[in-house]
């Protein structure tokens, strides 16, 4: 599919240029046709014309002059045919262009005076014939056909010449046109990359809002525009409040709970239980911190920091396996010692949270996570052997809200939230099956 409007319009223009054409081409020609075969029935009429003036009767008997007014009658090579029959269709005189020629033409004597027609001989060859009935000549009683031929072969040659010549034509026409199109629809579409480069500045935050130099056509556009705009600002604004609001009511409770945490630690048999119940706290003020991060800053502003993998992984799935310790799943790792990926500590844990807690959830025993570097960039991988997720499924469950296992609580939102951070950091999250038997998310960052 052609995604350039440019190149679409340009071919659309090219290809109604080209169908008019075609319909001009057999339309003039036909027109050239018809006024070739009139200019030629006119002439022969002419002729014929001179042969009436040039004959006369004495004593029943035809008289021609030896040299007819028109030279072309005298010229063996002109091609210009004349004949005079009796009523009794025999051939009472030839002009002597015809010394060459052999025609079987045979005089109607139907009553229409005149008559214009095309005739083939045996041999192939056709000619144009105007014959002339006349019972008066030089005033007396008379009964001839007065006959003058054309060959068709100049006639062909004539319209064989014109469509050569509109076929040259039109073609130097269209290459003009498609240049002229091309530099039509450059100017005109100028306006349409003016504005998707303030629409870049919008998206990169060196403008607010679009301006207004722009045609009237794009005017409600761009007026739309600047109301989602100013939507979606004052949107951003709410949700930066509310989780700033979020936070602060948040406060309190984190500080009550890191004192139990505290209390608990001084007994020595709780000991491990507050470890764990202070780490989940910090990982809580973590991702506070990161969310209200994420609501004050562009997708651009986001900053760029190298986070080691392995800790992280190895710190979720250890807080895992204590959640979902009945099932006792076998995690495998398949990570360098040193690698790292190009996002926040505080995204990289809620994006790999989501995809390892889904593993987790859905497996029957395995789940594997793995990195892969090449030219192109690094892959992580999260795997699993649960059911998967059917082709045609892939795509909606992506989607905020949407979910594909009804049985267990939840709202759906774990998926869009990975796809958000994910796209934030212009990487790429694809879903497909893995050779576990179950869903493989890979995450694709870009080198560059």
């Amino acid at each position: 599919m052609i995604r350039s409007l440019h190149l679409r319009l340009l071919i659309g223009a090219a290809a109604l240029a080209v169908v008019f054409m075609l319909l001009m081409l057999p339309a003039l020609q036909g027109a050239f046709s018809l006024a070739l075969r009139g200019s030629i029935e006119q002439r022969l009429a002419s002729d014929v014309t001179t042969l009436i003036s040039a004959a006369r009767v004495e004593h029943g008997r035809l008289l021609m002059p030896a040299v007819l007014p028109s030279e072309q009658f005298n010229l063996p090579g002109s091609r210009l045919l004349g004949y005079i029959y009796n009523r009794q269709g025999d051939l009472v005189w030839r002009s002597l262009a015809t010394e060459d020629e052999n025609i079987d033409y045979q005089p109607r004597y139907d009553g229409k005076g005149s008559e214009f027609s095309l005739i083939k001989e045996a041999n192939g060859e056709e000619f144009f014939v105007y014959d002339v009935e006349i019972r008066l000549l030089g005033g007396r009683n008379a009964a001839f056909s007065i006959v003058a031929l054309q060959p068709v072969r100049g006639y062909q040659e004539t319209v064989s010449a014109l469509r050569q010549k509109l076929y040259l034509g039109f073609g130097a026409a269209l290459i003009v046109l498609l240049a002229l199109l091309w530099l039509g629809l450059t100017w005109g579409l100028r306006a349409l990359r003016g504005l998707s480069q303030e629409l870049d500045e919008v998206e990169s935050g060196a403008r607010d809002s679009l301006s207004e130099n722009h045609p009237s056509e794009l005017l409600r556009l761009t007026g739309s525009l600047n109301r989602l705009l100013s939507s979606e600002r004052e949107q951003r604004i709410r949700y930066r409040d509310s989780l700033g609001d979020l936070a602060h009511s948040l406060k309190t409770p984190l500080a009550v709970l890191q004192g139990v945490s505290e209390t608990i630690a001084k007994r020595p048999e709780d000991l491990e239980q507050a470890r764990i119940l202070q780490s989940q706290i910090e990982r809580m003020s973590q991702q506070i911190g990161y969310q209200l991060q994420r609501a004050s800053l562009r997708k651009s502003g986001l900053v760029r920091h190298h986070v080691r993998l392995r800790p992280v992984v190895e710190s979720l799935c250890n807080t895992l396996e204590k959640v979902y310790r009945d099932k006792q799943v076998k995690v495998t790792l398949d990570l360098p010692d040193e690698c790292s990926v190009p996002m926040e500590e505080g995204a990289l844990l809620e994006m790999l949270g989501n995809l390892l807690e889904n593993a987790y959830r859905l497996c029957l025993g395995e789940v594997r996570v793995s990195l892969r570097t090449s030219a192109a960039g690094d892959e992580l991988c999260v795997e699993d052997d649960g059911p998967g997720v059917p082709e045609d499924q892939r795509e909606r469950i992506l989607q905020r809200g949407e979910r594909l296992d009804r049985q267990n609580p939840g709202q759906g939102i774990g998926l869009a939230v990975v796809k958000d951070i994910i796209e934030s950091y212009n990487a790429r999250l694809t879903l497909d099956d893995s050779p576990l038997g179950g869903a493989a998310f890979r995450i694709h960052f870009f080198a560059g």
